[in-house]
């Protein structure tokens, strides 16, 4: 493995400039997922220049750009009843239940999007691009406060496979179906 770096977006630009950043973004390929490939090239700095979401792109030691995370906050409204009670007792540190919708209202750090560049996608593995955004995160915590993440992916069993495993420590608390094609996302959530 090379070693690899997660750098803020923002701080790429003031570092090396917009355009240069820009070309940086255009070469990143992903190939099984083209929501995060368009996210990147037409998005990812746009985003981060309004505050919306922030992307970190990860470097390796020879400067390529390997992989991409972008994080930002949401709303995450969750039902009482899909619940174990060691998850409701951490869930309750951060807010109330809702006894009139038997519902949790929280404010959670959202995975936006991850993923690999195809070029270079042997050069970091996915435990390892998840660590580096829970560094980050909790980096984050530590300065504001708050405990959940929560993530969205395609209903894929290998997908799930990599969120729910015993490291990344993901749990299913419920779905949704896109608006614009339709397709059914898993919603996850782990807690600190």
């Amino acid at each position: 493995m090379n070693h690899c770096t997660a750098v803020n977006i923002l701080d790429m630009v003031n570092a090396i400039g917009e355009d240069t950043v820009q070309r940086i973004l255009s070469d990143f390929s992903c190939q099984k997922n083209s929501e995060i490939e368009n996210f990147v090239k037409q998005n990812a700095l746009e985003f981060a220049k309004r505050k919306m979401s922030i992307t970190y792109l990860v470097i390796d030691e020879d400067g390529n750009l390997i992989a991409i995370f972008a994080l930002t906050h949401k709303a995450v409204q969750l039902s009482d009843h899909n619940l174990s009670a060691s998850a409701r007792k951490k869930i309750e540190r951060y807010t109330k239940l809702d006894k009139q919708s038997n519902t949790y209202m929280l404010s959670a750090f959202l995975i936006a999007q991850f993923g690999k560049n195809d070029q270079y996608k042997k050069h970091i593995a996915g435990n390892e691009l998840m660590d580096m955004t829970m560094n980050v995160l909790i980096s984050i915590q530590r300065a504001i406060g708050g405990g959940v993440v929560y993530l969205e992916c395609e209903d894929k069993d290998q997908l799930l496979s990599f969120y729910e495993n015993d490291k990344n420590r993901f749990r299913v608390f419920g779905e949704r179906r896109s608006d614009k094609d339709g397709i059914k996302y898993i919603q996850l959530l782990r807690l600190f």
